[in-house]
């Protein structure tokens, strides 16, 4: 801890004023379309200037700094108004320390300064021994040949409090489901199946199995969405894996008096691709399909060769609405009542950001509804699936 003002072991100590930063403040005051902007921002913004001090903060950043007014705010570094420990190491404030270097709100201030935008993660130790997980960006602004940085800064604490709970409650939950799945395949193999008793320990089986599948379902979707799924490509066999899908949703309660089955002119090729994910999506447009449909009629699964690629495709007879096929794809849109919709929305996040291919889907009263999920001969490479959007 140094108590020299002008003593720093990373950023530069120098500070502006008071008059230089009221300079700098009525300049930005005198910038009302930015400060009306910046005010209307739901997230916290500031306008920093060479020496790293507030001379503007919007609404939400005062609300944030407890309502704090902003002529209180004026001249202080982010660090000290948010309470970072490490401010106060050193007489010179924010930036000045060692553990400064590993601060991502300072080496963003640090290269906007130098002209260029930047956006880093924070974590910042509070002096009352909270701590506060950031995302900050930074970009250069000029006003009146003055070189200011603007600062802006999301609290994503919760999101990753949420995702740690997330991810314990699967393994958890999994965990208690392979118990239930062991005993139940345990009785069936006990009780013969001729008997009703042998028939009840079956049903338990298949519906532990089923619930296993829907929680990997969700655990997946929920990776996907977060970007942390990684796909495994294996060499798959086209029509087997059609086949397969056919006869569990042909057993699915879904499918009582229709019929599932697989096009004759299925191709039988092999290729490279993440067969869960893949027997995911087909799951979903089958499943789709079968709740579509009416009573004595059915559904084909079929993959044939199509543009270079390979494409799997699951017809239904029936046409969708205009309404519904402009609304189709959106997360949470459901014909089916609240809380349901992620089946159409996952068959696209799962084939364009993971499979590295096209989904689709037309319908029409003449022809009904088919939906298309077209994968490359190859597996992608890993820098584009990153460089998917």
């Amino acid at each position: 801890m140094s108590t020299d003002p002008h003593f720093t072991e990373f950023a530069p100590p120098e500070r502006s004023c008071g008059e230089e930063i009221s300079s700098d403040a009525r300049l930005v005051a005198e910038s009302p379309g930015l400060t009306q902007t910046l005010d209307m921002t739901p997230g916290q913004a500031l306008i920093l200037n060479e020496n790293r001090q507030i001379v503007y903060a919007n609404r939400a950043f005062q609300a944030m700094a407890e309502n704090e007014p902003l002529e209180n705010l004026l001249g202080q570094r982010p660090g000290e108004v948010l309470g970072c420990a490490y401010s106060v190491r050193n007489a010179a404030g924010c930036g000045t320390t060692r553990f400064c270097s590993e601060c991502g709100a300072m080496k963003a201030m640090l290269a906007s300064q130098k002209g260029e935008a930047a956006q880093q993660g924070c974590e910042i130790l509070k002096k009352n021994g909270d701590a506060l997980d950031l995302k900050v960006w930074t970009t250069p602004l000029d006003l009146r040949g003055r070189r200011f940085t603007l600062f802006t800064l999301a609290d994503q604490g919760a999101d990753k409090r949420r995702r740690a709970l997330e991810r314990l409650f699967y393994h958890d939950v999994l965990n208690t489901a392979g118990g239930l799945y062991g005993y139940a395949d345990l009785l069936s193999e006990l009780i013969p199946a001729e008997q009703e008793s042998g028939r009840y320990a079956r049903s338990i089986f298949q519906l532990s199995e089923a619930i296993i599948e829907e929680i990997q379902a969700q655990k997946e979707l929920s990776a996907a969405e977060n970007q942390e799924l990684v796909p495994r490509f294996v060499p798959v066999q086209a029509r087997a894996l059609l086949e397969e899908v056919a006869r569990s949703y042909q057993a699915h309660q879904v499918s009582k008096g229709k019929t599932v089955q697989v096009a004759p002119d299925s191709v039988e090729v092999t290729l490279t691709t993440d067969r869960t994910l893949l027997k995911r999506v087909l799951g979903n447009m089958t499943k789709n399909a079968l709740e579509a449909s009416n009573p004595g009629q059915s559904v084909t699964l079929r993959c044939h060769d199509q543009d270079g690629g390979l494409a799997f495709s699951v017809h239904n007879p029936k046409a969708m609405p205009e309404k519904i096929q402009l609304q189709v794809f959106k997360r949470s849109f459901s014909t089916k009542g609240s809380g349901r919709g992620l089946g159409t929305y996952s068959i696209k996040l799962l084939t364009e950001r993971y499979l590295g291919g096209r989904a689709w889907f037309t319908s029409s009263p003449a022809e009904g509804t088919t939906f298309t999920a077209l994968l490359p001969p190859e597996p992608p490479s890993p820098e584009s699936l990153r460089e998917t959007p």
